[in-house]
């Protein structure tokens, strides 16, 4: 330890004791070490000193400070200039014994902390701890141990600068080649399902890890740094040959800071929940993890991969990221947004439902309390469109359904055996996944969890993120106000219901045409409402007469446009959120043809 010689400090405390007396202040009982620097302003409290005194003391401090500089003396250590030296603490010990028998085989001597010492010794392998090289013991409940010049000096040295080497000799100071460090488990601690108080929260914030991370990985030229365990095996086999690979070492580097800063996105995205809780803080960090790389992205020459939201808000929040694939292909990039779109959408409703995606657009939809029927009722709306596309159903696929899903004919000809990508659903029983992957070498088979409300919806345009509100509204959250003459039967606010539902989920300008919880047609995408209108009510066909229309946002005209085809054509209901300034006209038309109307209070864009 560094400190003051004797003489100084005892001729140092003379002095101010001088000044103190002869300025008639009292003294207060002092102890003086002559082992350690003597701050004047520790002893005598600020606020019982007159500016005069302050002007003295500081002017001693000084003089202090500058004796310190002449007579400071360091006995140097024994060098410790070319021993192997390895910096292991850890919080994840998953193979921490490879990994030290592994150093000690290759000769290093390893410096370790606290638990990490007491494992790696109980596997047999010698530890310096690191108390034994600080000469200092950790203190403050463990929150400073390595947060010192024998331990960060070692690291930061560039080996390559003669005065940083020079200084380490004089000073006693080893240099690390290997640093090993994991942080404490913040992330696992505060998204447990228990929950955590907020001042456990914070003494789980690691202070001294991602400092000794961040040293290494700056200075990776001479320390390789390691914070995932499954990079023990390279890094061992590495030192082995002796390799000096630049680009393994920028590679560690990268991997380190990359973990110390997903590290830190979930402690600043925990304590502004703890402080404003608002969902949009002035600035945000999104941690991702790469999930897989995907032969292409939308198109063959874009290149893709798919990465899962580390955040904590997504932690068990259920979603398309985190689906179990059971069978098939790998996931493509326009797979994985099929699948979102057709499990965001059959998560909608209560009864069991199947729904069928085809580019992000849900072309068929139906609830039966026989969710064979339902399948079958949900690609009858658009055999076409179905052939080739996502199935989805919000209950376990069993045998049976499993079944029809293989040998189901399509409805064009009751010949060809209909094909899909991808079969998604919350869970599957043994002999129904055993059926499924009959079907097909390729079928993706996946098994997903029902996204959680709430969530935090990031769409990326050009240098930017637009952030909002998951739509997770539900029929029990829609307000259908009646505002024509006639008002509808039960059964038909049941089929607005449903095509509301399922409205939600097409591209505007959206219409969707429903009767009895199937969805009959819709269109979607166009530029203009009329057109969206005009491909529903063709794909709906015989089975339009009395059915309920949902629009995803108000009619701009009424006669002679998309309000009054839809009445002539024998639409039974028509929803719309309205707020036009020719709303009157809409409810002017559905009074003329006696067709029920209302507006809602929310409007269901999808871009």
């Amino acid at each position: 330890m560094l400190g003051l010689g004797t003489s100084s400090a005892v001729s140092t405390n003379a002095a101010v004791k001088s000044s103190f007396v002869s300025t008639g202040h009292p003294l207060q009982s002092v102890t003086y070490a002559t082992s350690s620097a003597f701050h004047p302003a520790t002893v005598f409290p600020s606020h019982q000193l007159s500016a005069a005194t302050s002007h003295n003391l500081n002017s001693l401090r000084v003089k202090a400070m500058a004796e310190t500089a002449s007579t400071l003396k360091m006995e140097p250590k024994s060098t410790l200039s070319g021993k192997k030296q390895a910096l292991i603490s850890l919080s994840d010990k998953k193979d921490l014994a490879l990994l030290g028998v592994g150093l000690q085989e290759l000769g290093f001597t390893i410096v370790s902390t606290g638990g990490t010492a007491s494992s790696l010794e109980g596997s047999g392998v010698a530890v310096t701890k690191v108390e034994e090289l600080t000469q200092f013991p950790e203190m403050l409940d463990g929150r400073v141990k390595t947060l010192h010049p024998n331990v960060h000096g070692g690291i930061l040295a560039r080996r390559d600068q003669e005065h940083h080497m020079e200084a380490l000799n004089n000073h006693g100071i080893g240099t690390f080649d290997v640093v090993v460090v994991n942080l404490y488990p913040f992330y696992d601690k505060v998204s447990a399902s228990t929950g955590i108080s907020f001042e456990d929260g914070i003494e789980n914030i690691d202070i001294g890890g991602p400092a000794m991370i961040r040293a290494a990985a700056k200075n990776h030229q001479d320390v390789l740094v390691v914070v995932d365990p499954s990079d023990y095996p390279e890094l061992l086999e590495h030192l082995k040959e002796g390799r000096d690979d630049e680009q393994f070492r920028r590679r560690l580097a990268w991997k380190a800071f990359q973990h110390v800063a997903s590290y830190d996105s979930a402690v600043s995205e925990w304590l502004w929940k703890q402080t404003e809780g608002d969902k949009f803080p002035p600035s945000l960090t999104v941690p991702l993890s790469l999930k897989s790389s995907l032969r292409y992205g939308e198109n063959p020459h874009q290149k893709a991969a798919f990465y899962v939201d580390k955040s904590l808000a997504e932690v068990n929040a259920g979603g398309i990221a985190t689906s179990v694939q059971h069978h098939g292909k790998e996931m493509s990039y326009n797979n994985y947004l099929d699948a979102d779109a057709a499990w965001n959408c059959v998560c909608e409703f209560s009864k069991p439902t199947c729904v069928v995606v085809k580019h992000t657009n849900p072309c068929g939809v139906a609830s039966r309390d026989d969710i064979i029927q339902a399948y079958r009722l949900a690609v009858k709306a658009d055999p076409v469109s179905a052939f080739g596309g996502i199935v989805a159903f919000n209950v376990e696929v069993d045998e049976a359904l499993a079944k029809d899903i293989r040998e189901f004919r399509s409805p064009t000809d009751g010949e060809t055996r209909m094909f899909y990508e991808i079969v998604v659903a919350p869970k599957y029983t043994k002999k129904g996944l055993e059926v499924l992957r009959g079907k097909s070498k390729t079928l993706r088979i996946l098994e997903a969890s029902k996204n959680i409300k709430g969530k935090l919806s990031l769409r990326q345009v050009g240098g930017g993120w637009l952030a909002q509100d998951a739509d997770d509204l539900t029929p029990e959250d829609i307000n259908f106000n009646i505002v024509s003459e006639k008002a509808p039967l039960e059964n038909e606010l049941n089929d607005v219901q449903f095509a509301w539902l399922c409205v939600k989920h097409v591209k505007s300008n959206a219409i969707v045409i429903a009767k009895n919880n199937c969805m009959l047609g819709m269109g979607s995408g166009q530029p203009n409402r009329l057109e969206s209108l005009r491909i529903a009510m063709k794909k709906a066909g015989d089975e339009l007469k009395g059915a309920a229309l949902a629009s995803d946002a108000f009619f701009p005209f009424a006669w002679n446009d998309a309000v009054e085809e839809a009445c002539k054509s024998g639409i039974g209901f028509i929803a719309e959120p309205g707020g036009s300034i020719r709303d009157a006209d809409a409810i002017d038309c559905c009074n003329k043809y006696g067709v029920s109307l209302a507006f809602t209070n929310v409007r269901h864009f999808r871009h």
